[in-house]
């Protein structure tokens, strides 16, 4: 009967209503479950048992029987998580627009901009044939005499004019992925982040307008797609419009770089290189969006950072081989170093981290003269007291300080998790720098170093713990008065696939970012799917503002990069973060505004920025982070040491074998070798 009363057993929590009130919605799962439609449990007492959570029931039964919604302490994804469960049709209608009105696809105060993707150039015609010519092949057993291999594709062929039309889906080449070493990064060539910090997540490669990554240079944004470069240009009274588009390039692009030529200011051409494998191609554009290649040149290495200093091209491996090109010249060189792990630039010159634990450098103004000794004049700068590998670099360059002049400051990490300063006073010319200050808070490798005017800031491997000390300085010059004092401790949790892309290292870089002498922030993407990024500052890790995509499209790829400002008197440079998203597009955020913004409402009290737990555990929900069986999440005391090795190409699926890698336990740690046997089913790992 309609008045009969219904009991039921939500969670363990008993609730008493009319068969009325649960059925006056039509199609819901209370109709389906009273009409007999879709079985049901009973408790003890005869009560419909349903397995849900008694607390947001409450409030979904309150709205059936009154048709109000008290929301209470519920939160209103949950609310409508659950009310779509129970397909109650009003509730979801009224939350669903809640949440829309929360995010509005105009962006908050912070959103600048977006850009639609363009359109990608198609593949030249000789892929086409070459597929044609594979299925010849499986019928006859011979191959026609137009069928080449790729290595016998002429420049010509190379070429694509744009077209309209979208890239067919030959476009991707995951295959690409298992000809490339180990991934590297951008800044510190090692991983920024332990191994362990990898999770597992579902999507593919094959992806053709997925931004993979974004470099910018004064008013121009280069971005990288899979298979093509494109250049947006930003002018005062038309904004940003996309200037060029390269052709089709059959290769995955793991590496861009962008720059100006300075050595003519009549002549403002950009120049663009980008690097695929071991291959890099270089164009100059002109503002009008006008191309021409200037040459394809080979490291011969997988090149794993691509940078311009001044007008030449700098191309680095980890395997030590450094390649340059420069402008006026037109000259390619290629020169053996000792196996590289960092680097950073300062001025003219290239200063190489090496795994022998020497600081050496490159004076790029020199490499002219060189040419025909055919040497870059490496010269070693500063050797490891302890000749540990130097796994991060920084300089910071004073008004008064010159490479090879008066002042040096330099603060390097090295793989047993010390942080160093060395400086080089003028009292002291000719002898090198001394050592200045040492650190050892870290039992990790040292990912990134940054030492700016006011503060020294370091990252390791251990889930990117942060350690930062404010800098006294005295005149410019860092002082020993009172010295560096520790300032903040915080991580900067980043969590990545265990089968990255190439370029994911380079273009996902927590930072920090922005100039030495101003306020300079990391940037924290929790997981590789994710449509939000954390802004913290670099100096205690407070957050300054969180994005969040107007599309809801997931962010692949980000740069911080500071603007020119307008020619009006008194304008400054803005920053900006531009974030590249798997749809192809680019959404802009004013960062300049933001730290405003934030100092404005400062308390006073700082506190972690970092996704709160709430937060951290939704944005795990797309993730598996069980890369192995083992029912303890931390397997080693020291689980920097651990490396998590997805299984070999066509491998069953299942737990992965964990390796280890030989490193210092750092400062602190227990003394002694020690082992752990790790059992995952059937396979077995000493540690």
């Amino acid at each position: 009967m309609p008045g009969d009363v219904i009991h039921l057993n939500v969670g363990g929590t008993r609730f008493s209503t009319s068969r009325h009130t649960l059925t006056w919605i039509p199609d819901s799962f209370f109709t389906s479950m009273l009409s007999g439609r879709i079985s049901s449990q009973m408790d003890e007492t005869g009560a419909i048992f349903i397995d849900r959570d008694p607390v947001i029931f409450s409030v979904i039964l309150n709205f059936m029987r009154t048709k109000e919604v008290d929301f209470g302490s519920v939160d209103i994804s949950a609310l409508r998580h659950e009310a779509e469960y129970f397909g109650i049709t009003p509730l979801v209608r009224r939350l669903t627009l809640c949440e829309d009105l929360e995010h509005a696809s105009c962006g908050d105060v912070l959103f600048h901009g977006y850009l639609n993707p363009p359109e990608p150039p198609l593949p030249p015609p000789k892929v086409e044939k070459k597929r044609h010519s594979v299925s010849v092949v499986g019928s006859s057993g011979t191959a026609p005499s137009h069928a080449r291999s790729p290595s016998t594709t002429s420049r010509h062929e190379s070429q694509s004019p744009r077209s309209p039309r979208p890239v067919s889906e030959t476009c991707s080449s995951p295959q690409v992925n298992e000809l490339r070493p180990v991934r590297p990064a951008s800044e510190v060539l090692p991983s920024h982040s332990a191994d362990v910090d990898k999770i597992q997540t579902h999507h593919s490669h094959e992806e053709p307008l997925k931004v993979t990554m974004v470099r910018g240079h004064h008013n121009w944004l280069c971005v990288a797609y899979p298979h093509f470069v494109c250049c947006f240009r930003m002018k005062d009274s038309a904004g940003w419009q996309l200037r060029w588009t390269s052709p089709y390039m059959e290769n995955v692009v793991d590496r861009v770089a962008i720059n100006a030529k300075v050595l003519n200011p009549d002549n403002p051409n950009k120049m663009v290189a980008a690097a695929m494998g071991n291959m890099i191609q270089l164009w100059s554009v002109t503002e009008e969006g006008i191309s021409r290649e200037i040459g394809k040149f080979s490291l011969n290495v997988s090149v794993d950072s691509l940078f311009f200093i001044g007008s030449q091209l700098v191309a680095l491996s980890q395997t030590g081989k450094v390649g340059v090109w420069h402008a006026m010249t037109q000259h390619w060189q290629i020169q053996d170093v000792v196996p590289v792990s960092s680097y950073d630039t300062a001025g003219s010159f290239l200063l190489l981290g090496c795994e022998n634990g020497s600081i050496y450098y490159i004076d790029m103004q020199k490499f002219p003269l060189r040419m025909k000794d055919n040497d870059l004049l490496v010269t070693e700068l500063y050797k490891d007291p302890s000749e540990d590998m130097v796994t991060a670099l920084s300089v910071y360059l004073t008004p008064k300080t010159s490479i090879s002049g008066n002042w040096i400051e330099i603060a390097y990490g090295t793989s047993s998790g010390i942080v160093r300063v060395i400086v080089q006073h003028p009292e002291t010319v000719g002898s090198g720098p001394q050592l200045f200050q040492t650190f050892t808070v870290h039992r990790s490798p040292v990912t990134k170093v940054m030492l700016s005017e006011r503060h020294l800031v370091s990252v390791c491997s251990e889930y990117n713990h942060v350690r930062t000390w404010s800098v006294t300085r005295f005149r410019g010059m860092i002082s020993t008065q009172p010295g560096s004092t520790p300032l903040a401790s915080f991580k900067i949790v980043s969590l990545e696939d265990v089968d990255p892309i190439i370029s994911y290292s380079a273009s996902n870089d927590i930072g920090p970012y922005g100039e030495q002498d101003d306020q300079q922030v990391f940037i924290q993407k929790v997981v590789p799917e994710t449509n939000q990024l954390f802004i913290r500052l670099s100096s205690n890790g407070q957050r300054v503002c969180v994005i969040k995509s107007v599309d809801s499209c997931n962010i692949s790829a980000f740069c911080v990069h500071e603007c020119e400002g307008s020619n009006r008197m008194g304008s400054r440079p803005r920053r900006y973060l531009f974030t590249g998203h798997s749809n192809g597009a680019i959404q802009m955020w004013d960062l300049t505004t933001a730290l405003d913004k934030m100092v404005k409402t400062e308390q006073g009290t700082v506190k972690d920025g970092g996704p709160t737990a709430k937060e951290l555990v939704k944005l795990l929900e797309q993730c598996d982070l069980s890369s192995s069986r083992s029912p303890t999440p931390c397997v080693s005391r020291t689980p920097s040491v651990i490396h998590m090795a997805p299984p070999q190409h066509g491998a069953t699926s299942g737990p992965w074998i964990m390796q280890t890698e030989t490193e210092s336990l750092g400062e602190g740690a227990t003394g002694g070798d020690y082992m752990e046997t790790v059992e995952t089913d059937t396979q077995v790992t000493r540690i």
